[in-house]
C-alpha cells in the first residue's frame, strides 16, 4: 500500500526528534505538524498532545521519528529512535531520515503488529510530499468548480484529501503558539519556531477594537430604533421612501455599518471575508465621496453648476415645445387626426408651461440645495450618486408624466381593438376561466363594435406617434438612471479586500494544489513539492461579491418589447420589495 506523508519544509533542517501530526486513515495519509526535540520526557509529550487535542479537536499523535544525520553524528541515535516506537505506539510507524552529507531522503512505514494475511509485507511504500506550513495555515481551500464533463461527486472526492490536509493544519494553530525560546518542558520545531509573529500596532488595534465596536454598535442600534419610529410610517413617507434611491442606499449603508461593527465573532472564513470586504468597500466609498466633496467645494463649482442648471432646464423645455409643435403639424409628412392632435399637443404644452414656472420658482434655492447635496458626499460616493439619480428623476418628472399619459391612452386603444377584434370572430374573453370562449352576438352589438373599431383604428396612428416619441424620451432618462444605478451597485458589491488579497497574497485564496517532482530515484521514496494554485480573479469576484441595495432588471428583452408594444408601463430598475406591473 502506498502511504502519503506530508512534511513541512520548515522542519527539513530541524534536529532529530519525534514526528507529531495527524493520521488520516481514509486517505492513508500522515500530516506532520511539528518535530519534538530531545531531551524530553514521554509523559510531558503525551500531556502536550492531550492539551492540543482538547483545544483543537484534532487527533494529534506521535506518528514516528525524524533523524537528521547532518546534525546528529552519533551512530547510536538511530537505534534509540527505533526504541521509541514501544512508548508511542502508532500504526504505521514512520521513520523519516535525511542522509548525511547529501540531499537524499529515506522514509519507511513499519507495522509492529503481525499481518492478518500471510505474505503481507511489514513495510509500506511512502510518498514524501513537502508543503509550506505557513501558506497552508493561512490559506482557505475553496471547493473545485465542476466542469461540464465532470461529475460533482468525483470533484468532491478528489478534493477530500486536500481538504483534510488544509483542515488539519488550520485547526492545529494552537500547536504553533510556542517557539524555541519558550521555557516549556517540550521543545518543538514548526513554522514559528524562530519566533511568534506579532506586531505592536496589530495588538493595539485588537485591544481598542472591542470597546470601539461596542460603542458604534450602540449608536447604530439607536439610529435603527429611530428609523422604526411610528412617525416614519405616516403617509406619504413610506411611499416616498420606497421610490427614492437615496433612502434605499442609506438603509443599505446602515446594514453595512451594523455588520462591520458587530461584536459577534465571525464563525467561518466566509463571514470573516464578508466583513473585511464590507469594511474596505465602505472606506473606499467614503474616500471617493470626500474627493468629490473637495472637488465640488473648490473654485466655486457648486455656484457654477447652479448657474448652469436653470438655462439647461429652459433649453430642454424649449426643445420639447418645438417637438410638440412639430407633432401638432404634419410630422414626417404623416396625416394625423387634426382634432386629437391639437388636444394632445395643447395638453402637453400646458404641462411644459407649468414645469418652466416650477423651475423658475425654485431657482433662488438651487445653489443652497446643491450645497447640501454636496455635503452628503461625506457619507460616500454611492450616496451622492443616489441623490444625483433622484435629482435626474425630479428634473425629468414632466417627461415621465408625458410617457404615462401617452402609454395609458395607447394601451387603452390597443386593448379596445383586441376586444373588438374578438367580437368580429364571434369570441370573447372569459374572465373567470382566463381563456377565450365562443360567443354569439346580435346585429346591434356587431354594428356598435364595428363603429367603435373604425374610430379606434383611425385614431390609433396619432396616439401611437405621441406614445412613440415620449417612450423614447423616457427610455433615454431610464438609461441614464440605469447607468448611475449600475455604478452604485458596482461600488457596493465589488469585493475589494478579496481582490487585493488575491493580488498581494495569492496563496490565501486557494483553488487547489499542484505537485512538482523533487526526486524520483530507484530505491528511494518519491519526493514531491506541494504548491498552492490561487483562485482566478473572476471566481474571486463571483464568490465574494457583496449584496447591493437594488435588484437587477427582471425583464427579458422579449417581455420588455412586449410591454412596449402593448403600452404597459416599464420600470426596469425597480427597488426591492415592489410588485411588478
Amino acid at each position: 500500500m502506498m502511504l502519503k506523508a506530508f512534511f513541512p519544509t520548515c522542519c527539513a533542517s530541524a534536529d532529530s526528534g519525534l514526528l507529531v501530526g495527524r493520521w488520516v486513515p481514509e486517505q492513508s495519509s500522515a500530516v506532520v505538524l511539528a518535530v519534538v526535540h530531545f531531551p524530553f520526557i514521554p509523559i510531558q509529550v503525551k500531556r502536550l498532545l492531550a492539551q492540543v487535542q482538547q483545544a483543537s479537536r484534532v487527533g494529534v499523535t506521535v506518528l514516528g521519528t525524524w533523524c537528521h544525520h547532518q546534525q546528529e553524528p552519533e551512530e547510536g541515535l538511530g537505534h534509540f529512535l527505533e526504541g521509541l516506537s514501544a512508548i508511542f505506539t502508532h500504526e504505521p510507524w514512520l521513520q523519516l531520515c535525511r542522509e548525511k552529507a547529501s540531499r537524499a531522503w529515506s522514509c519507511r512505514a513499519t507495522h509492529h503488529q503481525v499481518p492478518a494475511t500471510p505474505g503481507t509485507p511489514s513495510e509500506d511504500q511512502v510518498m514524501l510530499i513537502f508543503y509550506d506550513q505557513r501558506k497552508v495555515l493561512l490559506s482557505w481551500l475553496h471547493p473545485p468548480a465542476v466542469l461540464p464533463d465532470q461529475q460533482a461527486g468525483d470533484a468532491t472526492a478528489s478534493a477530500g484529501g486536500l481538504a483534510a490536509v488544509f483542515d488539519t493544519v488550520a485547526q492545529s494553530e494552537v500547536l504553533f503558539c510556542g517557539d524555541r525560546y519558550d521555557e516549556g518542558p517540550v521543545r518543538l520545531s514548526h513554522w514559528q519556531s524562530e519566533g511568534v509573529e506579532g506586531s505592536i500596532l496589530v495588538e493595539l488595534a485588537k485591544w481598542a477594537s472591542g470597546p470601539l465596536c461596542l460603542l458604534l454598535a450602540s449608536l447604530l442600534s439607536l439610529v435603527s430604533a429611530a428609523g422604526t419610529c411610528w412617525l416614519w410610517r405616516l403617509w406619504p413617507l413610506p411611499f416616498i421612501g420606497s421610490k427614492l434611491s437615496t433612502c434605499e442606499q442609506l438603509r443599505h449603508r446602515l446594514e453595512q455599518l451594523t455588520l462591520v461593527f458587530s461584536t459577534e465573532k465571525a464563525q467561518s472564513p466566509s463571514e470573516l471575508m464578508r466583513k473585511a470586504n464590507t469594511l474596505i468597500s465602505v472606506l473606499m466609498d467614503v474616500i471617493l465621496g470626500l474627493l468629490l466633496l473637495s472637488w465640488l467645494h473648490g473654485n466655486n463649482r457648486i455656484g457654477q453648476l447652479a448657474d448652469a442648471l436653470v438655462p439647461v432646464a429652459d433649453r430642454v423645455a424649449e426643445e420639447l415645445q418645438h417637438l410638440l409643435q412639430w407633432l401638432m403639424g404634419a410630422p414626417a409628412g404623416l396625416k394625423m387626426n387634426r382634432a386629437l392632435d391639437q388636444v394632445l399637443g395643447r395638453f402637453f404644452l400646458y404641462h411644459i408651461h407649468l414645469w418652466i414656472s416650477y423651475i423658475h420658482l425654485m431657482s433662488p434655492f438651487i445653489e443652497r440645495i446643491l450645497w447640501h447635496v454636496g455635503l452628503s458626499a461625506c457619507l460616500g460616493l454611492t450616496v451622492a450618486l443616489s441623490i444625483l439619480s433622484d435629482i435626474v428623476a425630479l428634473l425629468t418628472f414632466h417627461i415621465y408624466c408625458f410617457y404615462v399619459y401617452g402609454a395609458r391612452l395607447y394601451c387603452l386603444k390597443i386593448y379596445g381593438l383586441s376586444s373588438l377584434w374578438r367580437l368580429f370572430r364571434g369570441k370573447k374573453w372569459n374572465v373567470l376561466r382566463q381563456r377565450v370562449d365562443s360567443c354569439s352576438y346580435d346585429l346591434d352589438q356587431l354594428f356598435i363594435g364595428t363603429l367603435l373599431f373604425t374610430i379606434l383604428v383611425f385614431l390609433l396612428p396619432t396616439t401611437a406617434l405621441y406614445y412613440l416619441v415620449f417612450t423614447l424620451l423616457r427610455l433615454l432618462v431610464v438609461t441614464v438612471q440605469g447607468l448611475i444605478h449600475l455604478l452604485v451597485d458596482l461600488i457596493n458589491s465589488l469585493p475589494l479586500y478579496s481582490l487585493g488579497l488575491r493580488l498581494c497574497r495569492p496563496y490565501r485564496l486557494a483553488a487547489g494544489v499542484k505537485f512538482r517532482v523533487l526526486e524520483h530515484k530507484a530505491g528511494r521514496p518519491l519526493c514531491l513539492l506541494m504548491q498552492i494554485n490561487p483562485l482566478p480573479y473572476s471566481r474571486v469576484a463571483h464568490t465574494y461579491r457583496l449584496p447591493s441595495c437594488g435588484c437587477p432588471p427582471k425583464h427579458s428583452w422579449g417581455s420588455l418589447c412586449r410591454k412596449l408594444f402593448f403600452g404597459e408601463l416599464i420600470y426596469p430598475w425597480r427597488q426591492r420589495g415592489e410588485k411588478q406591473d
